[in-house]
């Protein structure tokens, strides 16, 4: 496997790699594979290199706890066990997605206010909202919770904009078909949640 991710840094650079490694990450959360974390976990460490490098810091903090939220995603999607199938796809209450909504809203301006004075940052807001919105749409994904996937629309069509202004371009393509995936996997999802069936073990 590290070979194969060295090849893609040498023959795509950092970027292609990680949009390799994007695709693949999104794809096998689509169809709920455990493997979608460690695959994640290696595209989120290219890209805080990437973000740096673009002077995007509040992507750079963002990966940098996906880091930690990937880990923690592995762990609670085997549920202390063997099998992903172990844990359910569910539902968030009305009051619960409008908390969310709320909070991450409120943070995005908090946030993106401290980017735009404190730092030389580009495009503090949007930045922002990427962040707080991924951070919300991964905690809410690692439990598993179906509304994670609108988020994660909200998150795709932002970042698709801000990467090509920033011409990010290999990028901005990759949150395209992110979009694709991410309404594919709220399709997937819901109809797991109907039929109880929560994605195929895997073994080892």
């Amino acid at each position: 496997m590290w070979t194969s991710i060295y090849g893609l840094v040498q023959t795509h650079g950092l970027e292609g790699a990680a949009v390799v490694l994007g695709l693949v990450c999104v794809w096998l959360t689509v169809r709920q594979n455990l493997w979608c974390w460690p695959t994640g976990l290696i595209q989120v460490a290219l890209y805080m290199e990437i973000f740096r490098e673009a002077k995007l810091y509040s992507d750079v903090i963002l990966n940098g706890i996906f880091v930690v939220l990937q880990i923690y995603g592995w762990y609670h999607w085997l549920g202390g066990g063997d099998r992903i199938t172990e844990l359910k796809v569910t539902r968030l209450t009305d009051i619960d997605l409008a908390a969310w909504m709320i909070i991450g809203f409120a943070l995005t301006l908090a946030w993106g206010y401290v980017m735009q004075h404190f730092t030389d940052a580009a495009a503090p807001y949007p930045d922002a909202f990427i962040l707080i919105m991924s951070l919300i749409a991964q905690w809410l994904m690692a439990l598993k919770k179906l509304p994670s996937w609108y988020f994660w629309i909200a998150v795709d069509i932002t970042a698709i904009g801000l990467y090509y202004y920033k011409q990010l371009y290999m990028t901005s393509c990759l949150y395209m078909a992110f979009l694709g995936l991410a309404t594919l996997g709220y399709m997937e999802w819901k109809q797991s949640m109907r039929t109880g069936v929560s994605g195929v073990p895997v073994e080892g």
